[in-house]
């Protein structure tokens, strides 16, 4: 009985991780490729939800030398936190991404399986359909080989960057402590 309600928990906890995903990014010119002095800088969020099979950004950045040109996610990049490589998202700009300003917010949500969530080349190299590419775009994410790019006018090929670097949820340790917590008492209840 025992097991079996340690089995429950711990599958529980495994299905909560796998459904919802925060990355966090720090975007800067010291991030860039090759690297650059803007005073620009910026942060955020990018949240996989695998059961809704969405993507949630909000990031905010300032201090640009020129206009924002555009800005996407670009993957999977051949070693974790460095190197360039082709852009994942919509090209040539997220839709709504605030354009032709220095500092500013963007908070929107994408349909993963939705194919103009993607840079149809992205799509085609990874498998060809919406779902193969949110697989490679999220396993890219996971091994620090995505990473979030403003361009302006000033750095055309990326002004800011940075890569999405895992951050796990408070909700999920404190189920898996409360899971553990759980086991140790039943155990201990057995034992006496």
């Amino acid at each position: 009985m025992l097991k079996k309600l340690l089995l429950l928990m711990v599958v529980s906890t495994a299905s909560s991780m796998a459904a919802i995903v925060t990355f966090t990014v720090s975007l800067s010119g010291l991030n860039e490729s090759p690297v650059n002095a803007s005073p620009g800088i910026g942060s955020g969020t990018v949240i996989f939800d695998t059961t809704l099979n969405t993507m949630a950004i909000n990031v905010s950045f300032s201090g640009l030398t020129g206009t924002t040109s555009n800005a996407h996610i670009h993957c999977c990049t051949t070693v974790p936190f460095t190197g360039t490589i082709g852009v994942a998202t919509t090209t040539p700009s997220f839709v709504g991404f605030p354009l032709g300003v220095t500092s500013g917010s963007f908070i929107s949500t994408f349909n993963l399986l939705d194919a103009a969530s993607y840079n149809p080349t992205f799509v085609t190299a990874n498998g060809g359909t919406a779902a193969t590419a949110e697989a490679v775009l999220i396993a890219g994410a996971f091994a620090g080989k995505d990473y979030f790019n403003i361009h302006t006018s000033t750095v055309g090929g990326g002004e800011i960057r940075g890569f999405l670097t895992a951050t796990p949820e408070p909700g999920t340790f404190g189920m898996l402590g409360g899971a553990l917590a759980a086991a140790a008492f039943f155990r201990r209840k057995l034992r006496n």
